[in-house]
């Protein structure tokens, strides 16, 4: 079957699923290039049984069997429009092959209990990429077998590790989200302690992964070998699936998890360039700076009852995302969230004190050209002993006070440019910047963060500021 006809039956079955359960699964089809590019990611080509999770129409399990000797295929589905695609598909493979019409997560939780089933010696897997709180059956069903996960990919994920052969190899398709943040710390240390990273794909345009769905996050290829050595990891590039464009090279695997790092990120450095926290940029954390990062306290529908739309005697200022512009701070500004909390002893706790502070964005908009946007905020902002950053912030500061002016004004230059936006986006592809990100990444040096405080003011270009650095 060639890749025109895949794709039409793709298409077709797409076209048959309901908007909002297909939401609500997190179902993205894979196209037939993907497909082909990940199954030639496979090095051992004989014996092969292969695990296809989520399978859809089994675009996956058709170009995997095109590429190396599958001598037996399981699939799992549970929509009713893709099993009679992927029941006729799987038949067309002439050997052996298992349609499991159940809860992927659910099935491999009673199989890895009970030492049930097929070992696989291959897995192609574009799961699902649904988040599940925290109370869920599925979230529930993984702790029993030793899993923390936050999301269905990872559970896919995880699960399909779980049931590999030694010498196993996974292909994946997934959102580049778990390579940071302390949410996915548990599945970061599952993946490097089963298995060796043999190479990462980047597509490096956010949109054109999965463009007939419309999803935006950034997706990465992985392939990994269960109880395989860890050896040099092969990083390769493309801006979109039709892989016109495709580049590669070999990097150590230390650039990617740095040996010393405990939160275990995942970074890929970018195609032109090998920054990485030997530059003499990048040499301090804010320990040795002595300084703190925090999520912003005030989550505010905790505290509804105390909202005040208005400044007024008894009240300290709310700072949120909004009260920034083009043209600098602006509080108060009419919205529909509050400026200003009431006082008392709920609110009081949540509160940092009068000060100089740096703080950064938790969540850039898609559009933006930088991850990292930092602001400083000073007591002739706000005019009040007491303060509240909101939680779509994350607020520099020491001890829950505030910075030395020099030291914040050359903070947020560092911040603010382009040399610290490329280097966060080698461990982050999403756009929500995380208090952990900040706390496990270098800085410069106390005193050359003085002498960027010393000319940096707020409104500098962009060429300024970067040019400010390099001097």
């Amino acid at each position: 079957m060639n890749e025109a006809v895949i794709d039409s039956l793709r298409h077709e079955a797409n076209a048959k699923l309901d908007p909002k359960k297909k939401g609500a699964l997190g179902q993205f089809m894979t196209p037939f290039k993907i497909a082909e590019f990940m199954a030639g990611m496979f090095k051992k080509r004989d014996g092969v049984v292969l695990l296809d999770a989520g399978a859809g129409i089994g675009s996956l399990t058709l170009a995997a069997a095109s590429a190396v000797n599958v001598v037996r295929a399981e699939a799992w589905e549970i929509d009713p429009v893709m099993i009679g695609y992927l029941r006729d598909n799987l038949a067309s493979l002439g050997v052996p092959f298992a349609l499991h019409e159940k809860d992927f997560i659910l099935d491999s939780v009673d199989r890895i209990q009970f030492d049930e089933g097929t070992r696989f010696t291959h897995a192609i897997l574009n799961p699902p990429y649904k988040k599940i709180s925290t109370e869920s059956h599925h979230r529930q069903a993984c702790r029993q077998v030793g899993l923390e996960i936050v999301n269905l990919y990872t559970a896919f994920f995880a699960l399909a590790m779980l049931q590999m052969k030694d010498g196993g190899e996974i292909v994946i398709i997934i959102p580049r989200s778990f390579c940071n943040g302390p949410y996915y710390k548990p599945f970061r240390d599952l993946m490097l302690g089963k298995c060796s990273i043999d190479a990462i794909h980047v597509f490096e345009s956010r949109s054109q992964a999965f463009k007939d769905d419309e999803v935006l996050q950034e997706n990465i290829i992985l392939k990994l070998t269960r109880g395989a050595k860890q050896d040099a990891v092969r990083l390769s590039y493309s801006r979109d699936a039709s892989f016109s464009d495709l580049h590669s090279r070999e990097v150590p695997f230390d650039m990617v998890v740095h040996p010393l790092d405990k939160e275990r990120f995942i970074r890929i450095p970018r195609h032109d360039e090998d920054q990485d926290d030997d530059t003499d940029l990048f040499t301090h954390s804010l320990k040795d700076l002595g300084l703190e990062v925090c999520t912003g306290p005030v989550v505010d529908f905790r505290l509804k009852q105390w909202w005040s739309r208005d400044p007024q005697p008894g009240t300290v200022p709310c700072i949120y995302p909004h009260h920034f512009t083009k043209n600098g701070f602006e509080w108060p500004k009419e919205h529909k969230k509050p400026n200003s909390l009431l006082r008392s002893p709920e609110v009081d706790k949540w509160l940092m004190r009068e000060g100089i502070y740096v703080i950064v964005r938790r969540f850039s908009a898609k559009e933006q050209r930088r991850r990292v946007v930092a602001y400083i905020v000073t007591p002739e902002d706000t005019k009040s002993e007491l303060v509240g950053f909101e939680n779509h912030w994350n607020v520099f500061h020491v001890h829950q006070g505030g910075l030395p002016l020099d030291i914040a004004k050359g903070l947020a230059a560092f911040l603010n440019t382009t040399v610290l936006d490329n280097y966060f986006r080698i461990f982050s592809g999403h756009t929500q910047v995380n208090a952990t990100d900040l706390r496990n990444m270098k800085y410069p040096s106390l005193e050359r963060l003085r002498v960027l405080g010393k000319h940096y003011r707020y409104g500098m270009e962009q060429q300024d500021i970067d040019r400010l650095l390099g001097e």
